[in-house]
């Protein structure tokens, strides 16, 4: 019953579409598009205040993937194996990566098998912009999906942007640096006429991950048990990606875009350091390919509406020859068509309503098993129907609401609401607290557990529950702007409570988890960061970006557990950034930097139980960089030169983000980039 109605809303949806485009359609040939405007993006007045990192600010970090520079927003925990190959995934606010969402141009990045997104792969070189929202996206014209997580990354890659008289730009660097690191990029941008422009990226990325550490471990008694330097071995990768997408506008207000994208690598798996075995014999070469595609246009000044689709292939094939652990060659393929259909309605002025619908079929197969007993498959069609609404009253009241329905396979159908409202109290009067604001949420939302949550782990637990998150987060945000200096801060307080909590932990090998329903979690955090910048004499610009949090995400499902209350693993009590640039512009329009971060993250337990012997010690880091960029004038059009040098690490501190996953040592990188 719900799939027949889910499938009569898509079709209705479909045909308010289509009768809207014809009864409006105009010849894109007659109308003339500014080019200013072509590559404009829309305002939006946020509910909630989303952190973004983007520009100038986002190649000035001490970063080289996206997982680098996720480390610098508040309530973010980043699990990292180590290394340029290590995989890298996100975790905000206690909830688990399975509940933070990660889209790529708009597009969600799915992996149906462990329900995770390694953020390693993706490389900053191409990047535009990070934004990161708990909760959801304060603008309800989206795709359903997106009502779905309760927290939401938007990855934004680079767009073309094109003066009078220009047709192409071409970009290329060369980053080296230590553990042989070699990373040279490649991209161009062509405008192939006024409306269309085409852009091409591409990335190799090599390291051999030999780099050295410090293993020490301490007895209770404080009798000193392994204290022992080494290298760090099988933690090589190689890797290419390439991208290349299509972008059209037309009209003021339409638009469509194709994106391609592929990914291959090989890379050994390090594994734990335990019981001093220093190498591991764990293999993993995966291929990630998707091609996506986004059409949007707006009909009568009032109506909206989005289309996208996407088709993905994911290859996996991880292997061990090493004859301590458990023999595996196994090797998946993965593949994800999606489909989303999103409209939105200007009722009056001040009230917009939304509806989307969102369908998406995976398959995973297991193509060959090293007992040679055939090959097994599953597959899964997932559908999600959403309503949503948002109230602006002048400029000190915004109220959204949203509804969204979730069917999967094997699974109840779910409804989980969502409420939220900004208001600032000083708006209507001409003070410097005018703009000073209260946000506030509550959310539901749900995890299905994945494929490997059901059947591929080593302890394979068929009876897992769906996860239930409940959050709830208040949030006052202030911003000031004057022309000698800027200033945003926020304080936020969220409680989430969790039902059925899958966890998910290494056990002994990195690609296999140990998987659980902890029943209960309950979290209570304060977020707070701060945003400066400071105009000085002669062209100086200070920036300063500050966050900071504390949370308690305690066990709460059985009193008679000996880890009762205890903090879940790997979540610290205090953790926070602190980054300090200066910038120096001459007159001519070169640029010189010097930027130092500092990244804190406190004590944390490796296990359910807070025991000292799962105890976890804090680390920190002290980075800095200096980088020049000037331009040299030619006929056409002048030619960027920019050089960067980081000193990663550059006090050298022994430190794990997962137990017995050494991170590397004080390391140096290089970088020398030209755009044209």
């Amino acid at each position: 019953m719900a799939k027949r109605l889910i499938l009569i809303v898509f079709i209705t949806l479909s045909v308010c579409s289509l009768c809207a485009a014809a009864q409006t359609g105009l010849d894109s040939l007659d109308f003339h598009l500014d080019e200013v405007e072509v590559t404009a993006r829309a305002l939006t007045k946020d509910v909630i205040v989303p952190q973004t990192l983007k520009g100038a600010e986002l190649q000035r970090m001490n970063a080289l993937s996206v997982a680098d520079a996720l480390r610098y927003f508040s309530g973010v925990q980043l699990k990292d194996y180590g290394g340029v190959g290590g995989i890298k995934t996100i975790n905000v606010r206690s909830m688990g990566s399975q509940h933070t969402a990660v889209y790529y141009n708009g597009v969600q990045l799915g992996n149906a098998q462990n329900g995770q997104v390694d953020l390693g792969r993706f490389s900053l070189d191409n990047m535009e912009e990070i934004q990161l929202y708990n909760g959801q996206k304060s603008d309800i014209f989206q795709s359903a999906r997106e009502f779905g997580a309760a927290g939401n990354v938007y990855l934004a890659t680079r767009k073309p942007y094109f003066r009078e008289g220009e047709k192409v730009h071409v970009h290329g660097q060369m980053r080296f640096g230590s553990f042989a690191l070699a990373n040279p990029n490649i991209g161009a941008d062509v405008r192939l006429t006024d409306r269309l422009s085409l852009t091409m990226d591409a990335e190799y990325v090599y390291s051999n991950g030999r780099y050295p550490f410090r293993y020490r471990r301490v007895l209770p008694s404080g009798e000193t048990a392994y204290d022992t330097t080494a290298v760090r071995q099988n933690g090589d990768i190689n890797a290419v990606r390439a991208e290349l997408g299509l972008h059209h506008y037309y009209r003021t207000t339409g638009f469509w875009r194709i994106h391609a994208y592929n990914y291959w690598s090989n890379r050994g798996i390090p594994g734990a350091i335990v019981n001093n075995v220093w190498r591991n014999g764990e293999r993993l070469q995966d291929r990630n390919t998707f091609v996506q595609a986004q059409w949007q246009d707006e009909w009568f000044g009032r109506w909206s509406t989005r289309l996208l689709a996407k088709y993905a292939n994911d290859f996996t094939h991880y292997w061990n020859y090493d004859e301590r652990l458990l023999p595996s060659n196994n090797q998946y393929l993965q593949q994800e068509v999606y489909v989303s259909l999103a409209n939105k309605v200007q009722i009056f002025q001040w009230w917009d309503a939304a509806l989307a619908y969102d369908y998406q079929y995976n398959t995973l197969n297991r193509l060959n098993l090293l007992l040679d007993d055939g090959a097994e498959s599953f597959q899964r069609h997932s559908h999600w129907l959403s309503a949503a609404t948002a109230f602006n009253i002048k400029e000190y009241l915004r109220l959204q609401a949203s509804v969204l329905m979730t069917a999967v396979d094997q699974h109840t159908p779910r409804v989980t609401p969502g409420v939220f409202f900004s208001v600032r109290p000083f708006a209507m009067h001409h003070s410097s607290l005018k703009d000073l604001s209260i946000n506030a949420f509550y959310k539901q939302s749900y995890r299905f557990p994945t494929f490997n949550d059901l059947y591929y782990t080593d302890l394979g637990n068929a009876d897992l529950r769906p996860e239930l998150a409940r959050q709830h987060s208040v949030e006052l945000d202030y911003r000031i702007q004057q022309s000698a200096f800027s200033i945003q801060a926020s304080v936020s307080y969220y409680y989430n409570r969790v039902t059925d909590k899958i966890i998910a932990y290494p056990k002994g090998q990195q690609f296999r988890w140990t998987m659980l329903n902890l029943g209960e979690v309950k979290i209570n955090g304060v977020d707070a960061k701060a945003d400066v910048s400071l105009h000085l004499p002669l062209r100086f610009v200070l920036r300063t970006r500050l966050n900071y949090t504390y949370q308690t995400a305690i066990d709460v499902t059985n009193p008679n557990d000996t880890y009762y209350r205890h903090q879940i693993p790997y979540i610290p009590r205090h953790s926070g950034s602190v980054v300090v640039g200066l910038d120096w512009q001459s007159r001519r329009g070169d640029h010189y930097g010097l930027n130092y971060s500092f990244i804190y993250v406190g004590e944390r337990y490796s296990q359910q139980e807070n025991t000292i012997y799962n105890y976890v010690q804090p680390w920190y880091t002290h980075d800095i960089n200096v980088y020049g960029e000037w331009g040299i004038s030619t006929a056409k059009q002048p030619v960027w030169i920019k050089a960067n040098i980081e000193l990663n690490n550059m006090l050298g501190q022994d430190y794990e983000v997962i137990q017995n996953y050494p991170m590397p040592k004080q390391n140096v990188r290089c970088t020398l980039a030209l755009r044209y």
